[in-house]
């Protein structure tokens, strides 16, 4: 029986667990969370950080796995390309993947290989940070370096506020470090997908318009929309510069979430390139959208197994998914959705409960919950995605009323 080790066991890890688990493999979770959902669908659990390579190692080599996954994870991901490197396991070069995983990194490689890149420096210092700000036209993105999910992320538009931005980014920095860059200015939406690759090929990309509510601060992003409003044309030229991207990291096979802009000329920004799935049930959208499943062609490859199957299918009929969001910190009362929207849901997963404490929305890590719906049409799609907060209703009742009364 083959062993796979899943590194991260939370509610964004189940859908990998779960297939696993129908194919008869031996499912093993690494996490050092012991109470995340994944820990109790697996044949046996460990409660060992995803971040701690060597730890990580210790256990795969000790328990003689067939397979590492790091799925909708990025700062697991490098843990299991250094575990499959080692062990000799399928899996991708482990300097790319970390690479990938840096955005300090991942801008310096874009830069030195003739690929769009916006002006950017990363810092330790406070002190370095602000005196580089000086040289930039505002606003400009304070970001930590090794994050993902929109997790510390602060547009600054007054260098007044850099110091609390700074801090802010430093709290969800791994390598405390923090990367100041400019904005793009995009035409149309922003791009928000997964692809897939095998034996050195992109099998499979298919873009979406990525939505944010404009309400957060930074604006949250909230929904990816099937199928995309680009260009088909610019659409093809993503795709080639992606392979290209890829194949000069020396990357094989394996699924990516991949986020660019597209300014006024029709030049590509690749803003991101997770060396993993997307979270928020982008796979699960693009399995209802295409019927190609990228999460059985996730724990398939690195397996080994053959995943020439993968192809490129457009999308069918209009499909979203949607992250359920709080736009106040306090307790939950409750989430209502509108009678039009349950009509068009096909996927609900809420992770919180009536009296869980929840925040405004600012990162990944604030999500309630996230939908997959299927729109009547592209109209319909992009006018509810807009005005979703008629459809979805969120009481919440603040900290201090609470510390009041009680």
């Amino acid at each position: 029986m083959k062993k796979i080790l899943f590194l991260g066991a939370a509610q964004a890890q189940l859908p990998p667990i779960h297939y696993a688990l129908d194919q008869g493999y031996y499912v093993i979770t690494c996490d050092y969370l012991p109470d995340n959902p994944g820990h109790f669908f697996a044949d046996e659990s460990h409660e060992v950080s995803t971040t701690d390579k060597e730890a990580v190692l210790e256990l795969a080599r000790r328990l003689e796995v067939d397979a590492v996954v790091a799925y909708a994870s990025d700062p697991a991901a490098p843990t299991a390309a250094y575990v499959a490197e080692v062990l000799g396991l399928p899996g991708n070069p482990y300097d790319s993947v970390e690479l990938l995983a840096r955005k300090d990194k991942f801008r310096e490689f874009l830069v030195e290989h003739g690929f769009n890149a916006p002006r950017s420096c990363s810092f330790y210092s406070i002190d370095d940070a602000r005196a580089w700000l000086a040289t930039l036209q505002l606003p400009v993105f304070v970001k930590p370096v090794d994050s993902s999910g929109n997790k510390g992320i602060t547009c600054l538009e007054n260098p007044a506020d850099l110091d609390d931005a700074f801090l802010y980014a430093l709290q969800f920095s791994r390598e405390q470090k923090v990367v100041i860059e400019e904005r793009i200015d995009q035409v149309g939406f922003q791009i928000d997908s997964d692809v897939f690759m095998f034996n050195g090929e992109l099998r499979f990309w298919l873009w979406a318009d990525a939505h944010f509510d404009p309400l957060c601060s930074p604006p949250f992003p909230i929904a990816n929309s099937y199928p995309t409003t680009l260009d088909p044309r610019i659409g093809e030229k993503a795709a080639a510069e992606l392979e290209r991207i890829l194949a000069t990291l020396g990357f094989r096979s394996g699924a990516f979430n991949v986020e660019f802009l597209v300014d006024a000329q029709g030049e590509i920004w690749f803003l991101e390139i997770g060396p993993r799935n997307g979270g928020d049930f982008i796979p699960d959208t693009i399995l209802q959208a295409t019927g190609v499943d990228l999460v059985k062609a996730t724990v398939d490859s690195a397996l080994g197994l053959d995943c020439s199957w993968v192809k490129r299918v457009e999308p069918r009929g209009f499909w979203s998914n949607y992250v359920v969001h709080s736009l106040e910190a306090g307790i939950l009362e409750s989430i209502s959705i509108s009678e039009t929207l349950r009509e068009r849901l096909v996927c609900k997963a809420i992770t919180v409960h009536d009296g869980d404490e929840v925040d405004c929305a600012r990162g990944s890590h604030n999500t309630l919950g996230v939908l997959v719906i299927r729109f009547k049409s592209l109209e319909e799609m992009h006018s509810m995605l807009a005005n979703m907060h008629d459809h979805i209703t969120i009481r919440v009742t603040s900290q201090q009323k609470v510390a009041v009364n009680g």
